[in-house]
This record gives C-alpha cells, sequence and structure tokens, in this order.
C-alpha cells in the first residue's frame, strides 16, 4: 500500500502545528497568564505579566533534572510526557473555530478516555517519586477525578440528547457543532443552562484550579505529586497544565457556543479563542479570587451534589422533551 506524503504532511501540521503542539501550547500559556493577571486584578495587585509562564516554561527547560534516589525512574520519567501527548492529541479533537482535525461518530467518548490521561499521568508521576507528600497528592487526585467524572458525563450526554431529538444519542462533535450552526449554540437553549454551569465548574477542577487544587495544594503538600519534578519534567507538566486550561475551554465552547460561525475560517478562529478567553476568566479567575480552597470531602460533596444535580437537570429537562 502506497504512502500519500501529502497526507503525512497534512497530519504532521496537524499535530505539531495547529491545532496541535504549537497552537495549544501558545494559547494554553497566554490563558494562564491571563488567568494570573485576572485574579492578581481582582485582587488590587498588580501581578506578573500575562507572558510569566511562557518565562517560566523555558526557565524550567534549563534547570537540572533531579531523580529522587528511592524513584521508580522510568515512569517517574515517561509520565510528564505520556500526558503531554495525550492533551495534543486531544487538541485535535476539539472544533476550534469551525475547524476540528479529527472527529467521528463517537468522538466524545475518545474525548472523554483521553481527558483521564493527563490525570492519570501526574498520579502515576507522584506514585514513581516515592514522596510522602506526593503520595498524599496522589490520593486526594484520585479522589477529584472520580468527583468531576459523574457531572461531566451527565452534561455530555444531556448535550448529546438536546441535538439527537428523537433519535439516537449524538456522540460527535462535529454532529454537536453542525447542529448549533443551524439552529444556534445551545447556551440558548434554557434547558441547557444548568449543564452549562455545571460545566463552568467542572473546569477549573478537571484543570486542578484554585479552589480545586485539593492534589496539588502549595500551602500544605508542597505541590503533591509534582513535589519531587524539576528541570524539563516539571516543565512539561506546567506545559500540560495551559494546554489542558486551553482544551477545556474551547470544549465547552464547542459544546455550548458552536453555532457562532461566520464562515471565515481566521475569523471564527478569533471568535472562538477570544470565548475561551472569556470562559477562563469566569470559570477559573473569577472563583480563585473570591473563594478558598476546598477540603477534599467538600470536593467530592459539591461534584457529587451541586453540580451533578445541575447536569441531571438538563438531561431530565431535554430527555422528556420540554
Amino acid at each position: 500500500m502506497s504512502i500519500d506524503i501529502n497526507t503525512i504532511l497534512m497530519y504532521l501540521l496537524y499535530a505539531l502545528v495547529f491545532p496541535g503542539l504549537l497552537f495549544s501550547s501558545v494559547f494554553g500559556l497566554w490563558l494562564a497568564g491571563v488567568d494570573r493577571k485576572v485574579v492578581a486584578r481582582m485582587q488590587k495587585r498588580i501581578g506578573p505579566p500575562i507572558m510569566q509562564p511562557t518565562y517560566d516554561f523555558f526557565k524550567l527547560l534549563g534547570k537540572e533534572t533531579i531523580i529522587p534516589a528511592n524513584a521508580a525512574t522510568t515512569t517517574f520519567m515517561l509520565a510528564p510526557y505520556v500526558g503531554l501527548v495525550s492533551l495534543v492529541v486531544l487538541a485535535l479533537f476539539i472544533p476550534v473555530g469551525g475547524f476540528q482535525a479529527f472527529g467521528g461518530m463517537a468522538d466524545i467518548v475518545v474525548v472523554l478516555y483521553l481527558l483521564t490521561i493527563p490525570s492519570l499521568s501526574i498520579i502515576f508521576g507522584g506514585s514513581a517519586s516515592g514522596n510522602p507528600f506526593a503520595g498524599v497528592g496522589v490520593s486526594r487526585s484520585m479522589v477529584a477525578i472520580m468527583a468531576y467524572e459523574l457531572p461531566l458525563i451527565l452534561v455530555l450526554l444531556a448535550v448529546s440528547k438536546a441535538v439527537s431529538g428523537n433519535g439516537m444519542l449524538t456522540f460527535s462533535l462535529e454532529g454537536i457543532t453542525t447542529y448549533q450552526k443551524l439552529n444556534g449554540s445551545l447556551l440558548f437553549d434554557w434547558r441547557l443552562l444548568p449543564a452549562a454551569v455545571a460545566m463552568l465548574l467542572v473546569i477549573p477542577c478537571e484543570v486542578g484550579s484554585h479552589p480545586f487544587d485539593v492534589g496539588e495544594a502549595e500551602t500544605e503538600i508542597c505541590e503533591g505529586p509534582l513535589v519531587e519534578y524539576s528541570g524539563a519534567p516539571l516543565a512539561v507538566f506546567k506545559l500540560s497544565h495551559a494546554i489542558k486550561m486551553f482544551v477545556m475551554t474551547a470544549l465547552f465552547a464547542a459544546l455550548f457556543l458552536g453555532g457562532i460561525a461566520t464562515g471565515m475560517l481566521w475569523l471564527d478562529i478569533v471568535i472562538a479563542l477570544l470565548i475561551c478567553t472569556v470562559v477562563t476568566i469566569i470559570c477559573m479567575s473569577f472563583l480563585h479570587a473570591i473563594t478558598a480552597r476546598l477540603k477534599v470531602e467538600q470536593v467530592f460533596k459539591f461534584f457529587w451534589t451541586v453540580v451533578s444535580g445541575l447536569a441531571l437537570v438538563s438531561l431530565i429537562l431535554v430527555w422528556i422533551g420540554i
């Protein structure tokens, strides 16, 4: 079977440039800077420059990588790169400005699976470090995963049912965005407003942002699973965090604002990125500035009661066809 060189180059372009590694890294680091700047302004501080996360990333690349004596070296070193690769692949499935590199009949299921890999990479990396603080952070991270997975699944089910009508559930992001282009953004469907709020609350927990950063609580357990990381592996983890911030906000835009399109790709991309910025400020910066970090049991209870309840309300409303 002959290999089409143009197809290979196209896939490499998607993976390495847009919407893959380069694009998601640049915009993710910029979003992280916006988040820090907005929080500082809300707390009446000047705050660091927006490019500070980018500076920190390149600074860490030049630092020495120290491996603990009692660490499982292979797992310890591979974990951050596995998480990064999974997020780059995930970015290829999220529509950005109406453009989606890869899609399919059930790409939402693929997205759900890929979203768990970065969290698992932190868990495996922290466990491999052999540090007791990392062990505490790992256990907390596992609780956080169990907390936000249920409402996230309920949100996706509600959106899928809303666009499927009386037919089978639509587990395709391309199908969801196409439906919104024809019928308007789902954010304007009053039945899905609780699900949209639930998604906005899931995003900071999925990303590990304040007040749901129980796994990496700096003041309590010294960044938990990342306590023994330094140099390039730590830089990769920080980059993965920034990319995940972009991916999650882009996912929200695709699920609820996919109907905002002009027909011009470059303008649609700009609009999508502006939406990601606004969503980031709403769901992360605002919560970060006004709340204290929750306890582990509070996070679990909050997501399995309040957030899951909101998502379940939307699912019931669209299921009974109101």
